[in-house]
């Protein structure tokens, strides 16, 4: 869901608030979650799942095109783990999407 949508449904559901604050709302809690992900701080969200930062170790990569082994540096990457209920409602919406594994 993009951004501009999301706000848009969000304010379909609470249609005493204007668009321009819930946009502030949204970019508001992005923020946060973002300030916190670069201090290392974890982020939970029940139901829903977590977010906490990872490192990822130098390594030698491939170029895709060319083959040649190219050297990537350590970074840190944002990890995501889904909740249990989460689980629960996308492995539910399987059948939909008619996935056999």
């Amino acid at each position: 869901m993009v951004k501009s949508e999301l706000i848009r449904v969000l304010n379909e559901k609470l249609p005493e608030l204007q668009a321009k604050d819930v946009e502030l709302a949204l970019n508001c809690i992005i923020g946060q979650m973002s300030d916190a992900l670069a201090e290392g701080e974890r982020i939970e969200i029940r139901g829903f799942g977590s977010f906490s930062r990872r490192h990822r170790a130098p390594r030698i990569g491939r170029n895709p095109k060319t083959g040649e082994a190219v050297n990537l540096p350590a970074k840190a990457v944002v990890h995501f783990k889904p909740g249990n209920q989460m689980r629960a409602r996308v492995d539910a919406a399987r059948d939909q999407c008619r996935i056999t594994a």
